[in-house]
């Protein structure tokens, strides 16, 4: 069961990062970098919970609102500059 989870996550976090690297948009981009770190911190609890080292929830704990700081300062960012196409290389 743990298994088939750990590769259920695995094959959603490749399909996240192919989506974060040819994402048409800055925002397509963004979006799949936050999903890919919530699915790290599912992954790092899962491995938590197999391994029985509860040391690992911290880890997961600490990469969650690192996670979530890191979209707010791109949220804000965005608010405050223009994202061009141009700035951003394909």
């Amino acid at each position: 069961m743990y298994v088939m989870t750990l590769c259920a996550l695995v094959v959603a976090m490749s399909m996240l990062l192919v989506r974060a690297f040819r994402g048409p948009t800055i925002f397509d981009r963004v979006l799949a970098t936050n999903s890919f770190g919530t699915k790290t911190v599912l992954l790092i609890a899962i491995v938590c919970f197999v391994t029985g080292r509860i040391d690992f929830l911290d880890l997961a704990l600490v990469y969650a609102i690192m996670n979530f700081i890191a979209s707010i300062a791109v949220m804000r960012f965005s608010l405050e500059h223009e994202f061009d196409a141009d700035e951003v290389e394909t």
